[in-house]
């Protein structure tokens, strides 16, 4: 009776590694999915960012789009593939207005960070920036 439940027990931990190295592979195959949704959801502003696509900026957006899909369509040697690859993009684009919308739905903006430094007088304190 013993040697049964010995029996079982391995195998239990057997399929728990096979389970956790699923998750752990899993997991690192979509990790740049995760940070670019991430980068999209708490590293962009869109609220700054909506007015300029509906600018304009959306055509360069759209040219890049295309670049990508035919330039990861000719990396691999099947024959059609751009259309596949274009909707890929595509969806990967649709997926960061999605975050954008989620953002100003919960009103989530990310941190404010002025990257000029700071302007100094002639007697050598800063001006402006506390």
């Amino acid at each position: 009776m013993s040697d049964t439940w010995e029996g079982l027990g391995q195998q239990l931990l057997l399929v728990l590694g096979r389970i956790l190295e699923k998750l752990i592979q899993d997991a690192l195959g979509w990790s740049l999915v995760i940070f670019w949704l991430a980068l999209c959801l708490f590293g962009i502003n869109w609220r700054k960012t909506w007015p300029v696509l509906a600018q304009g900026a959306w055509a360069p957006l759209v040219l890049a789009m295309v670049v990508v899909a035919l330039a990861w369509s000719r990396m691999t040697p099947e024959a059609p593939e751009f259309w596949w690859k274009l909707l890929q993009v595509s969806l990967v684009a649709a997926a960061s207005f999605f975050c954008g919308w989620l953002q100003g739905y919960f009103h989530w903006e990310p941190a404010e960070i002025n990257l000029e430094p700071p302007t100094h007088a002639a007697d050598g304190h800063a001006i402006g920036h506390h």
